[in-house]
């Protein structure tokens, strides 16, 4: 297995790891990344079967857990109970409680008011340059995940900057000040939904923060820790995969001159799939060996871990022709953009009805709109979103 050397937070890399991603294809399914001390998948048909092989899992094993650090003890107890970092039969139990109050139908009723905002959003824009991953990316999918939980919208302010906060702990770029602010994001989180979910104990409403309370499988309910929990990710994970999703598509949209036609109803579907398979807004999932095994010819032993690089399986040219295209009119092949196996976003549903909705309302009523510098991603891997998009609508 070849080792490679490549810096994640490099401007050049943060800019276009779509480079570096070729060049690790080349040298097969699974290359040893230098910089992060680990073997990384980078085909598409090793990232898709690594992510159903169950002799990897997220959580550590338990024998080679290490104690946290004291200073992020608040960001620790929201990530020990939450569904992302759980494998079976925790998980299960986990995605079933969930699965039972995050339904499809729910999902599917948000759709007239996630119309409803759009046109309010747009109705607000400037007569002179502006922010659009600010005040339309963002918005869009920040309310509605409120608006689903059943938490007021004027708090959506405050739960952006506990987002960004705790999920900047994932980003290469993690140091002390990110830590303490996570931990601090955490505990703010943590109490306010702690307050709010009591208040929702003795007021039920339709939302799903109350069917989360509720929620009963095989006669087991979520507990305190596991709710908060779950309702952090949800809110977290509701809107930050869906921001970038959109802010990208947006880009991608303009930068490429792609045509109206593109947005319409036949043809959004394949439009959003090339969207999320040219430009994911995650490009890296990591697993734990479970066992000593081997897998394309790298021996792995128990604990040790493995990068799925997901922005990397999305451009395989033995999956799509000519990869690094962006083609609207491709014919659907299941991308690897919202993960797969046990961990498949629980989420996705309601990202792909977000831009299925935001996206063609958007062109539909500006027309003319435009960039107007040119957008650069922030540094904030294994994340890939805008730092903005300045545009004229």
């Amino acid at each position: 297995m070849m080792t490679l050397y490549q810096s994640p937070t490099d401007p050049a890399f943060v800019q276009d790891p779509y480079a570096f991603y070729r060049s690790a294809r080349d040298q097969g399914g699974m290359v040893f990344w230098h910089d992060y001390g680990m073997p990384a998948a980078v085909s598409h048909a090793a990232v898709q079967a690594l992510f159903r092989d169950r002799r990897f899992g997220r959580e550590v094993p338990p024998e080679m857990a290490t104690q946290a650090p004291d200073h992020l003890a608040p960001w620790i107890t929201v990530e020990a109970n939450s569904l992302l970092e759980a494998e079976p039969p925790r998980h299960t139990r986990l995605r079933a409680l969930v699965l039972r109050a995050f339904t499809s139908r729910a999902i599917s009723a948000l759709a007239p008011d996630i119309q409803e905002l759009c046109h309010n959003l747009i109705d607000r824009f400037p007569d002179e340059p502006f922010d659009l991953l600010d005040s339309y990316c963002t918005q869009v999918p920040v309310i509605t995940i409120c608006r689903l939980l059943g938490v007021p919208e004027n708090m959506a302010p405050n739960l952006l900057d506990w987002s960004h906060s705790m999920v900047a702990m994932y980003q290469a770029s993690r140091t002390r000040e990110t830590e303490d602010r996570a931990a601090q994001a955490s505990s703010e989180f943590s109490e306010f939904l702690k307050d709010y979910v009591q208040h929702r104990r003795s007021d039920p409403k339709d939302d799903l923060i109350t069917r989360l309370i509720t929620a009963e499988e095989d006669g087991e309910k979520l507990s305190h820790d596991e709710l908060i929990a779950t309702c952090i990710l949800l809110l977290n994970a509701g809107h930050e995969a869906t921001v970038h999703s959109l802010g990208n598509g947006v880009k991608t949209l303009l930068e490429k001159g792609a045509s109206a036609d593109v947005l319409k109803s036949d043809n959004i579907d394949r439009t959003i799939e090339e969207i999320l398979r040219f430009d994911p807004p995650l490009h890296m999932f990591t697993r734990y060996a479970y066992e000593d095994l081997e897998v394309l010819g790298h021996r792995f032993s128990r604990g040790d871990q493995l990068a799925l690089l997901l922005g990397a399986a999305n451009r395989d040219p033995d999956v799509w022709s000519e990869p690094d295209r962006f083609d609207p009119a491709r014919p659907i092949q299941p991308n690897t953009s919202f993960g797969g196996g046990l961990h498949f976003c629980v989420g996705a549903p309601l990202a792909r009805l977000e831009m299925r909705i935001a996206l063609p309302i958007l062109f539909e009523r500006c027309p003319g709109l435009r960039l107007i510098a040119t957008p650069q991603y922030a540094n904030s891997f294994h994340f890939h979103g805008l730092t903005d998009l300045m545009v004229m609508a």
